[in-house]
């Protein structure tokens, strides 16, 4: 892969207390979902939005990750995903940024080791130059049916994964964004409605609401807008490896839309936010979750 490292041994985080099979082990491969996320096929209006920009998008391999740099690129950027070990996911995503007409650098790591941030924004560096827009994406969860059993080991890697490596990676790539640069954070609707099964997640994504608006008032003088956008149920590869295979069909139907969303519905929140059609926006949060009101 363009600029990838070696993937370091990381350690497998508690799993889930309930002893259902999942149909897919953490972090989960796209390319082994049946039916396949849309993040690419559906006809994407492109403006040149975002001509000439360069982009960071962690969690670039596949589902809300690939949509963004998929349409990051019909919107005229180039981009560097970052992953963990999914190779040949993150192969296609780079054959359909490519096939876009951009170029896409991956690099394969755990958010969670410092030095592979340093890495990641080192590459950056090195052949874009600069940084118009960090998308904080990448994130894991873990089902556990009782609080109790939340171990301390998962707990931490939830937040060094969730909400240290995105507090961590602002700070390195902050020196190569200028004025009229963006941060966008991934969050979930799990901050405003909570899910009793997924606790420390949760914890994560609501500390990413209040480190978005933190982060936007202290970054307001240099020019440098902080938003984010809280998806509700996406159909992602994070959705088979975490939770049991009897509860999929079931999944996103609660919502008033009474399906599951898919990664390229959610992608235009993430242009528009880096766009300059978002220049009087920062500190908000944007909410692609069919229908749920959340006041927030």
């Amino acid at each position: 892969m363009p600029g990838g490292q070696p993937m370091p041994t990381t350690p497998t985080p508690q799993a889930s207390d309930d002893g259902k099979p999942r149909e897919q082990a953490q972090p989960g491969r796209q390319d082994r979902m049946e039916p396949p996320p849309e993040g690419e096929e559906r006809a994407y209006q492109a403006a040149g939005k975002l001509r000439g920009r360069c982009a960071i998008i962690t969690g670039g391999d596949s589902g809300i990750g690939r949509a963004i740099a998929i349409a990051y690129a019909k919107e005229g950027a180039d981009v560097l995903i970052t992953y963990l070990e999914e190779h040949e996911d993150a192969r296609e995503t780079v054959r359909l940024v490519e096939q876009a007409g951009r170029r896409c650098l991956s690099i394969a790591g755990d958010l969670g080791d410092e030095a592979h941030l340093q890495r990641v924004v080192e590459l950056a560096r090195k052949e874009f130059g600069r940084l118009d827009v960090l998308v904080n994406n990448a994130a894991e969860q873990h089902v556990m049916q009782t609080f109790e059993n939340i171990g301390r080991d998962q707990l931490e890697r939830t937040f060094r994964t969730n909400f240290f490596a995105m507090f961590r990676l602002s700070q390195e790539a902050l020196p190569l964004l200028s004025e009229g640069g963006s941060i966008i954070n991934t969050t979930s609707v799990t901050a405003y409605h909570g899910n009793p099964k997924l606790i420390d997640y949760s914890a994560t994504k609501g500390a990413i609401v209040a480190f978005t608006r933190s982060l936007s008032i202290a970054l307001a003088e240099r020019g440098i807008r902080v938003n984010a956008v809280a998806p509700g149920p996406i159909w992602t590869p994070l959705i088979p490896s975490t939770f049991p295979a009897d509860s999929l069909e079931s999944f996103g139907k609660n919502t008033p839309m009474k399906r599951p969303g898919q990664p390229d519905e959610v992608a235009p929140c993430y242009v528009f936010l880096a766009s300059d059609d978002a220049s009087y926006m920062s500190g908000q949060v944007l909410h692609p979750n069919g229908g749920q009101i959340v006041n927030g």
